[in-house]
């Protein structure tokens, strides 16, 4: 697909999640969430910079353990989402913090401006990770730490048979390569293609838990390339979808809810310190 077009997909299609995103992933992605903040070692009075920040479920989090004198910028290409992130901000009384609608692959952002970059499941939909990778490490001040999670090996992600499901009923596949920066090293070896050092890996696997069917699909058909193909579809193309998605996720139906396996990777690197 055309990077421009791939692009606009991903614009409008975050868009639409930008009301549900947060009670629909924040508990599924609580546990990897935690890990990539874990691993970025955060002190207070650093300047933190979250990129694909979404809703602000990692952003708020970090500005709260970098404190008052500290600061975090969260970017996003969605402005729905930017919008909703500074929202949950003013909500919280959360004054150490700004957003700006921003392409991750041409960050608009002074050389060496951060001490920390963080990625938490944004990096599978960009149409040149490498390039995003690049562009962080670019911000990145000497000694600057970078945190990227990103879904696992899609055979350990049980949800993952949401894309041909979908793909039958379109013209051109939706995520051709969501899942390809989660296969074996392959993120580890981008971050040290991209001049980091000291890159560590760590692999998890964790339970998305609905509590029925209809929770299960809002879940799967909310955000991204999925949910702007789910717009368009009508009532018919909808049940069909939906159904086939239930089905296919019936191994893992847990009394009147489902327990659906996933995998997580989460890959930490330093920015050398030059003497």
């Amino acid at each position: 697909m055309e990077p421009r077009l791939q692009r606009r997909i991903q614009r409008y299609g975050w868009n639409l999640a930008a009301a549900d995103y947060e009670p629909l992933w924040q508990a599924q992605l609580a546990c990897a969430h935690a890990k990539l903040m874990a691993c970025a070692r955060l002190a207070p009075g650093q300047r933190v910079l979250d990129v694909a920040c979404g809703t602000g479920l990692v952003t708020l989090p970090v500005a709260q353990a970098v404190a008052a004198q500290g600061h975090v910028v969260g970017v996003d290409l969605s402005e729905q989402m930017v919008e909703a992130a500074h929202g949950r901000a003013l909500d919280r009384n959360v004054s150490n913090v700004s957003f700006a609608r921003m392409d991750a692959e041409r960050l608009a952002l002074p050389d060496a401006s951060f001490d920390v970059a963080l990625c938490a499941f944004g990096l599978m939909f960009m149409p040149d990770p490498e390039q995003a990778v690049r562009e962080m490490r670019r911000v990145l001040r000497p000694g600057g730490r970078l945190v990227i999670a990103v879904w696992g090996e899609q055979s350990r992600c049980g949800w993952s048979t949401l894309f041909p499901i979908v793909d039958a009923e379109v013209t051109s596949e939706v995520c051709p390569l969501f899942f390809r920066m989660g296969q074996k090293d392959t993120l580890a070896r981008v971050c040290v293609d991209a001049q980091f050092e000291t890159v560590e890996q760590h692999r998890f696997t964790a339970t998305l838990a609905y509590q029925d069917a209809d929770e299960a699909c809002s879940a799967a058909f909310i955000g991204g390339p999925v949910a702007l193909a789910w717009s368009r579809f009508d009532d018919d193309v909808r049940a069909r979808v939906s159904a086939r998605y239930v089905e296919s996720i019936a191994p893992w139906r847990h009394e009147l809810g489902y327990r659906i396996p996933g995998e997580f990777v989460v890959v930490s690197a330093s920015v050398p310190v030059f003497r």
